[in-house]
């Protein structure tokens, strides 16, 4: 049921989408049909009518509307607001740390089923039912399944999730308790996509994995187009981004141009730096190679779950993005990842999910090595609660029957 306090939801607004647009070859094809991955093989990007668009999503306009990311509709694959599934996806803050004089983190767990996965999920599951899917699957290292079983609810569409045995048992439990059918498989993240992609083509259901359709990078552009608002419309001088599919740093870097595009914003951009963990980092190798493809990563091993990805498809945007922008990519230890985690909670009441840790350890480290400036304004992306995973039991017993010596608590 669409909630008509909304007018995001409710008002009647045009999208703008022209076609899709293979991302390697450049060839076109239609809008509006059902696709998975271009006829050549690589993820397809929505393109619209930005000379059209900018008439309607003025900066003024914006402000008008609800803070939520369907006050993006116009440059939104979504044409019919009663196909948007809707679980309250609203703008997420950016909360400044002391660990730096201008370092921000923008705080994804503030979403429905507490990750950044919503905004792609949102978008997807929308298309899907507006292009008539009854039945999705994916592979997911647990946050993204969330946000399919949560979306999928909402929309009334079957929800089957395919995870490694060893995703975070919250994760787990709430894709079943969303009424998604969900399998553990002794493997990494790529095998689970194996199976959902054997079974796509056999035509037991629609595959929404990563980039292998092209709406979820539609949703995760928003934080871009956030990002760009809520800093008076100049945008950062670094993005420090956890990195395993690359959806949200390449949806970010499509934002940027659309925003210039429709004069939003200038040609200014930030450095993107891909951030990975150092048991899992094939993005970073392909980097250093100055390889345009990532070989898969061997033995991918790391607590931070959603960036443990050995092979993304859509590695040539993300490395694309990165050196576009004058930007690195950069692996972190283990041990620094999960210090970071520890610290952010200890020291700025901010309780990071092991992804956002790793990009706070990044950041210590590129200023440790001259790679970014202390002064610099840095933003730093934390995916997803850390309410989600495991966290290390520190209380101590204490009998009420015995004499209690409050001195010593």
């Amino acid at each position: 049921m669409t909630p008509l306090w909304n007018a995001n939801l409710v008002e009647t607004r045009d999208s703008f989408v022209t076609h899709l647009e293979c991302a390697m070859t450049g060839e076109r094809v239609p809008a509006d049909r059902l696709h998975n991955l271009s006829p050549a093989g690589f993820p397809l990007l929505v393109r619209y009518d930005l000379a059209g668009a900018a008439r309607r999503l003025t900066r003024e306009a914006l402000a008008a509307r609800p803070q939520d990311i369907w006050r993006y509709r116009e440059i939104l694959p979504v044409r019919r607001g009663e196909d948007i599934v809707s679980l309250g996806e609203g703008r997420t803050p950016l909360i400044a740390l002391e660990a730096g004089p201008n370092l921000l983190v923008k705080d994804e767990a503030r979403l429905p089923t507490g990750s950044f996965k919503a905004r792609g999920i949102a978008l997807a599951v929308s298309m899907a039912k507006a292009l008539g899917v009854t039945r999705l699957a994916m592979p997911t290292n647990g946050n993204a399944g969330a946000a399919l079983s949560a979306y999928a609810a909402r929309a009334g569409i079957e929800a089957i999730a395919f995870c490694p045995a060893d995703t975070p048992e919250t994760n787990i439990r709430e894709m079943s308790a969303q009424g998604a059918r969900v399998y553990r498989v002794n493997g990494l993240i790529d095998e689970c996509g194996r199976i959902v992609g054997e079974g796509a083509r056999e035509g037991r259901w629609f595959d929404l994995s990563t980039l292998k359709e092209p709406y979820r990078i539609e949703g995760k552009k928003t934080m871009g187009l956030e990002l760009a608002e809520q800093l008076g419309w100049a945008l950062p001088d670094v993005v420090f981004y956890p990195t395993g599919g690359g959806t949200g740093l390449i949806g970010m870097w499509k934002a940027f141009g659309e925003m210039e595009a429709m004069g939003l914003i200038g040609s200014q951009r930030p450095r993107m730096v891909a951030v990975q963990a150092a048991g899992c980092a094939p993005i970073v190798k392909a980097f250093d190679e100055r390889a345009e493809h990532a070989a898969r990563w061997e033995d991918a091993a790391t607590r931070a779950a959603g960036i443990r990805v050995p092979r993304a498809i859509g590695d040539f945007l993300i490395l694309r993005a990165v050196r576009e922008s004058g930007g690195f990519a950069m692996a972190v230890a283990e041990e620094a990842l999960l210090e970071d985690t520890a610290r952010c909670a200890r020291e700025e009441g901010l309780l990071l999910c092991p992804e956002g840790g790793a990009t706070l350890a990044a950041w210590r480290e590129a200023v440790a090595r001259g790679l970014v400036g202390r002064d610099e304004r840095a933003v730093l992306f934390n995916c997803a609660s850390g309410l989600k995973y495991e966290l290390p039991d520190r209380s101590e017993p204490l009998d009420k029957a015995g004499r209690i010596d409050l001195a010593s608590l």
